[in-house]
């Protein structure tokens, strides 16, 4: 067997083909390295891989306690990319989150110069983004959409690659902030991360209290990670493969011809373009990332439920009969075939 190739950060640019190589060997490597600190959650890794190589920002929704912070740290480490944490409470503002102009003396006198903020970074964690009011939240979606931020008319481009890794806490919802559809639809998936299994939390305890853990090696630099991301987007896909993701998300769409029944009786509002495009983005990714060369409709199925679960949303009734988002998504899944 060859060698794997040298997954170390590097100055040389590489070719696509090389890129392909790095992928299909990058997957395993990065679980080992990941592997050092957090215990489990391998699709939740999985998941979070596929979102960055895509170049789509993800939520992760979890109970306190499972590790969601010291994971993307991890993972931001392991990428060899700049990261920043921003803690959201009902008093944060905006500036906070994109920095402000203060005065500065200097020979020529007094002047304002701009102040970065801690957005100015490869990898954002925006912690609890639910405990703030929506003006600071709406602060992050030109950041999100445009990769740059605007202060008092002057737009300033954000470091690349930029993701947006944003945690909430599904249990305490007393004084939370929702975020609005149109801020939720700007993740490209929606990663819920559970308990671990008994085996695992026994590592988990037995590592932490055994003394310092073995640092993580930085496998790949962020110059890398874009070329990973433009390489994603060249893997063809079939036209029926695409017409089954667009036909997945339509069927969501309550109040349309040919839409299933428990759609319209549990459903209020349905999955957008933006699902099917990240429906097949993730799939793309996803085909790399297993050292494939083709996209079938068990990778875009594989998708399904992180990319639709914060897009589809259950009415009252769906709620009063114990009707889950992702019980609709399986639903979805046995109904549409490929």
């Amino acid at each position: 067997m060859s060698a794997p190739p040298d997954l170390s950060p590097s100055s040389a640019p590489l070719t696509e083909r090389q890129i392909v190589e790095l992928l299909s060997t990058a997957r395993q490597r990065i679980f080992a390295e990941v592997g050092k600190v957090i215990v489990g959650q391998q699709h939740v890794i999985d998941e979070m891989l596929i979102a960055l190589l895509s170049g789509g920002h993800c939520l992760i929704t979890g109970a306190p306690g499972l590790a969601k912070t010291l994971l993307i740290k991890t993972v931001a480490d392991v990428c060899h990319l700049s990261f920043q944490r921003i803690q959201f409470t009902p008093d944060l503002m905006p500036s906070d989150i994109t920095g402000t102009e203060i005065l500065e003396d200097s020979p020529e006198g007094r002047k304002l110069v701009f102040s970065q903020g801690p957005v100015f970074a490869n990898m954002i964690l925006a912690d609890e983004i639910n405990r703030t009011p929506p003006k600071t939240q709406a602060a992050l979606l030109e950041a999100m959409q445009e990769h740059q931020v605007t202060v008092n008319g002057k737009t300033m481009h954000l470091p690349e690659p930029f993701f947006v890794l944003a945690t909430q806490n599904p249990i305490e919802q007393e004084g939370t902030y929702p975020l609005p559809e149109a801020q939720l639809d700007r993740f490209m998936l929606n990663i819920v991360i559970d308990y671990l299994s008994e085996d695992d939390e026994v590592a988990v305890v037995t590592k932490t209290t055994a003394g310092k853990g073995e640092p993580v090696q930085r496998l790949f630099s962020g110059e890398e990670m874009l070329a990973f991301q433009q390489t994603v987007r060249k893997v063809p896909i079939a036209e029926d493969v695409a017409r089954y993701a667009v036909r997945l998300s339509a069927a969501s769409r309550p109040g349309r011809e040919g839409v299933p029944d428990f759609v319209n009786q549990w459903v209020s509002w349905g999955a957008g373009t933006r699902a099917s495009q990240n429906l097949v983005l993730g799939a793309k990714t996803r085909v790399l990332l297993h050292n494939r060369t083709h996209v079938t409709v068990e990778d875009v199925r594989a998708m399904a439920l992180p990319v639709l679960r914060h897009r589809i949303l259950v009415n009252y009734k769906a709620e009063a009969e114990g009707v889950t988002v992702e019980k609709v998504i399986q639903r979805l899944l046995e109904h549409v075939k490929a």
